[in-house]
This record gives structure tokens, sequence and C-alpha cells, in this order.
């Protein structure tokens, strides 16, 4: 239970944090609880069943080669000590733990809907760009900071916002369940 009362909020916000609550009926039903009526809810960042199973794997397939490349003669100063590594995938697996679920967007509409929301709507976002940035976040992660520059910061950055507007485009013709994050709102009656 929420430690507000009935009717406290306008609004509630939320970025990627139900993926990491056990009980969704709950959460909604104390969502709902505490807005006032004509309140609204807004989720994103969740993860959707298809988005997150691509991630995973580019990420995987990302780790992998990026750790064994760097084995390779030549290339030893890409490579981040072992111990670092070790590290980042004991985080990569403690990730997997502490995500509980992701959602196909029918999924979060009832979700909302079964809590009592009206006006639910749940949009979709990252398609290509989220198949860019995994893999980028990964190698990140797979080499030494120092080796990568500015240079590689603005190949992320510019290469993540123009999928992002190839996404937009892409968001009339592409199932929304295929997208990486999905958003959910809802009104409190």
């Amino acid at each position: 239970r929420l430690p507000y009362a009935d009717a406290s909020f306008d609004l509630v916000v939320g970025h990627a944090v139900l993926d990491h609550i056990p009980d969704l009926d709950q959460a909604f039903a104390e969502i709902m609880r505490v807005l006032k009526p004509g309140g609204r809810f807004v989720f994103a960042g969740e993860p959707t069943r298809h988005g997150d199973w691509m991630a995973r794997r580019l990420s995987r397939l990302t780790w992998l080669a990026a750790t064994k490349v760097t084995r390779l003669p030549g290339l030893e100063s890409w490579r981040r000590p072992q111990t670092e590594l070790d590290e980042s995938s004991r985080a990569a697996a403690l990730e997997a733990v502490v995500d509980l679920h992701t959602f196909t967007p029918r999924n979060l509409e009832d979700l909302a809907r079964r809590a009592g929301a009206t006006q639910v709507r749940v949009t979709t976002s990252e398609l290509l760009a989220s198949w860019f940035g995994w893999p980028v976040r990964t190698f990140e992660c797979a080499v030494p900071k120092e080796r990568l520059g500015m240079r590689w910061a603005q190949f992320a950055y510019q290469g993540w916002l123009r999928l992002s507007t190839v996404d937009e485009r892409l968001e009339w013709i592409v199932p929304r369940g295929l997208f990486y994050n999905a958003e959910v709102t809802g009104v409190r009656p």
C-alpha cells in the first residue's frame, strides 16, 4: 500500500518501473486509489515482450563479439580488464533477475482497465533505434571508456536520433508490439 491518502494526486508518473513490480494488478489498484477523480497516470519506458527479446539477443551477440575480438593480437588496448568484464556480466545477470515482466500493448491496456481506468491508451516507440542502441550500449560496456571519445558519443547519439525519426514513420505500419518501449496512460473516472 502506498503511504498516501485516497485521491491525493492529479498525476502519477513512472519510467521503466512497472516491469519490476511483482503484483501489477495491486500496483494499478493503488495508482487508481491515490489519483483524484479525473487524475491521470503515465508510465513510459516499459519493455515490450518482442522488444526485450530482441534487445537481449543483440546485446548478447555484441558482448560475445566485442570480448572475443579484443583478445586478438593488436587489439589488447581495446579490452577491459577481466575483473571489469566479470562485473559487467554479473550486472547483466542481476538485470535479468529484477526485470520481472515484459508487456504486450494489449496486456498493459487490460491491466489499466481492470483497475478501472478510462481513456486508456498505449503507444510504443523505438524499433530500429533500439536495435542500434542496445548493441552500442553493450559495446560501451565491453571496451575501456578511454578508447571511446567524442566522435563515438556523436555517432551513438546521432545514430539513435536518426533511427528514432525513422521509427516515428514506422509506427504507422509496423505492429506496435514489435517496438521496444511501451507507454501507457489512463484516467481515474
